[in-house]
């Protein structure tokens, strides 16, 4: 029995069936004359006929969009296909005899329609992959400008209170040394007068003994006495000298609020014109290393998709066995051709791609919760101690980015630009976080444009070619967003139970999921193409990758069984 028809293009679907009566294989081509949707073997044979010769069959996603249905508005039987040149007023053909258009110039609506379809959607691209990301990249700065800029000042206020602090210290200090020098002086100063005062005191007691002496001459009953008087008796020692005190003189500071301000320091604005913030260019997009490794794998894919095709039949190519895991959940590629496998008990074992034993790490086990980056740096997520480590060439762990009370469980390094995509969880909640290559936090996904919640655990997670972001939500869907964060759709397999597991994406832009029994294989808008392998193929499908060579790599999660096999299934 045939499945459901496409209803609208470009909204997901669960199967795209090809156009030519009783066939019910996979839809991949598209006639644009035709408007027809056609599998392998019918775009082989409509081209084989000769009416065909000079049809333009295109893949289905680079399909030219048909014109909608409209019903002219002076011919209610007939259809708008044409558009007058010079009114620009959509017609149908029985309107290019009327007189309002006589002479006109009449355009085929249908291709006028595809160039603007086309236009727009270029224009929606420009948005999502430049205008968007560059302001909202121009946003964060201008908020991370605001935090320095608060820093900065709080540093000033800072230093600011410590030279006022060390002015009233320095002020304090030569305050209490003037004190200390005058209470000197002023010691000095009575200890020479006490001294000269003790003197006078001395003097004043000597004339008053000697006014006694000679009153006592002056009343003797003889005369004797007064006449035996010496003139050496008789002299009166001088008054002694002394000095006035000369008290010291204070010399009041002559200081001025300029004087202050240079002691404190001012506040300089520098008087230069702003810099602008640098806008990258669009034809720029690609100068660094990364962006231009990435152009030329882009340019290489290209190349490829032309010759390459989803084939519906899946060939092994090999099969091998990883030791030292109790199951396949998880495995990472590098770009050395090492493979990093793990189950669910903590064993993350390196090897090379026939499973021969490299290395080997204790670690406490996960879903998705590895990857490796673009220079073969190994990284895994500690979702208990809420860590991201890194793993060193010399077997070395160490701390990388700490999540706060965020459980990181999937991780997937881009290579795209190296970002890493953190799929986390907390009390029932998911999102997904993108930190840049020094572990910055740059982006946080979470909610879809009605407010609620994408994600519930998101154990493993991919990104596309074009930059969207795969999830699988465990128990729940497919979740995919374009890298600005915007919900593009969700997949929820092909019958009322999809658990969905190991997720990865090819050249051609499918995405690869594991459901445990199958692995589904969507377009790049999510519509369902067909289930790649049957249970006989690969028993219990956890996880998958693929190579450079376009080989499905797909790991077991069977107990005690730690094989990987290795398929064809693009041709």
């Amino acid at each position: 029995m045939a499945l459901s028809k496409l209803s609208m293009p470009g909204t997901p679907q669960h199967f795209l069936e090809c156009g030519i009566e009783d066939c019910e294989r996979n839809c991949q081509y598209y006639c644009n004359p035709c408007h027809l949707k056609l599998c392998e073997q019918c775009r082989n044979k409509h081209l084989k006929s000769p009416e065909n010769d000079d049809h333009e069959v295109v893949l289905y996603q680079q399909r030219k969009r048909q014109l909608p249905k409209e019903k002219c508005k002076s011919h209610k039987t007939k259809d708008v296909d044409l558009l007058c040149k010079e009114c620009q007023v959509p017609l149908c053909s029985k309107c290019t005899t009327l007189r309002d258009h006589q002479g006109h110039t009449f355009l085929d609506l249908e291709t006028i329609y595809a160039e603007k379809f086309s236009i727009c959607q270029e224009e929606i691209n420009k948005i999502q992959e430049y205008f968007l990301p560059t302001s909202e990249d121009l946003q964060t700065d201008i908020k991370d400008d605001a935090t320095k800029i608060k820093k900065i000042m709080d540093n000033i206020r800072t230093s600011m209170k410590a030279e006022a602090e060390s002015l009233k210290s320095l002020v304090d200090k030569v305050q209490s040394e003037n004190m200390k020098h005058l209470d000197q002086i002023e010691h000095s100063l009575l200890e020479d007068l006490n001294s000269q005062d003790k003197a006078f005191s001395d003097y004043i007691t000597y004339l008053q003994d000697l006014v006694k002496e000679y009153h006592g001459y002056l009343s003797a009953t003889k005369s004797q006495k007064l006449i035996s008087l010496t003139s050496e008796a008789l002299k009166i020692q001088p008054i002694p000298e002394t000095t006035k005190p000369c008290p010291p003189e204070f010399t009041a500071g002559q200081y001025s609020k300029e004087d202050i301000t240079h002691l404190l320091g001012r506040i300089n604005v520098p008087r230069v014109k702003r810099e602008g913030r640098k806008i990258k260019k669009m034809n720029h997009l690609t100068l660094n290393k990364d962006s231009r490794e990435h152009t030329k794998q882009i340019a290489q894919k290209s190349n490829m998709k032309q010759r390459l095709s989803l084939s519906f039949s899946v060939t092994e190519v090999r099969e091998f066995t990883v030791p030292g895991v109790d199951g396949v959940w998880h495995m990472s590629l590098d770009q050395s051709g090492r493979l990093w496998v793990s189950d669910l008990i903590g064993n993350l074992v390196q090897t090379d791609l026939q499973g021969n034993h490299l290395r080997k790490i204790e670690t406490r086990g996960g879903h998705g919760y590895h990857t490796v980056t673009q220079n073969g740096i190994m990284i895994f997520t500690d979702e208990y101690k809420r860590v991201i480590n890194r793993i060193t060439m010399d077997n070395n762990i160490t701390e990388f980015i700490k999540t706060g009370d965020w459980e990181p469980i999937s991780i997937h390094s881009s290579h795209i630009n190296g970002d890493l995509l953190v799929g986390m969880a907390k009390s029932g909640e998911g999102k997904v976080t993108r930190y840049n290559k020094t572990g910055k936090e740059l982006q946080n996904i979470q909610r879809d444009d009605k407010g609620l919640g994408l994600y519930s655990y998101p154990r493993y997670i991919t990104e596309k070619i074009n930059g969207d972001i795969c999830t699988s939500d465990w128990g729940k869907a497919v979740v995919v967003v374009n890298k600005s964060g915007q919900h593009r759709f969700s997949y929820t397999g092909q019958g009322s139970l999809f658990n969905p597991y190991g997720i990865c994406t090819d050249v051609l832009g499918h995405i690869l999921v594991c459901d445990d029994y199958s692995i589904h294989i969507l377009d790049q808008d999510g519509q369902f193409l067909s289930l790649l392998l049957t249970q006989q193929q690969a028993r219990h499908p956890i996880c998958v990758n693929k190579d450079n060579e376009n080989n499905l790599y797909v790991g077991q999660g069977i107990t005690f069984n730690n094989k990987i096999k290795v398929f064809k299934y693009l041709q």
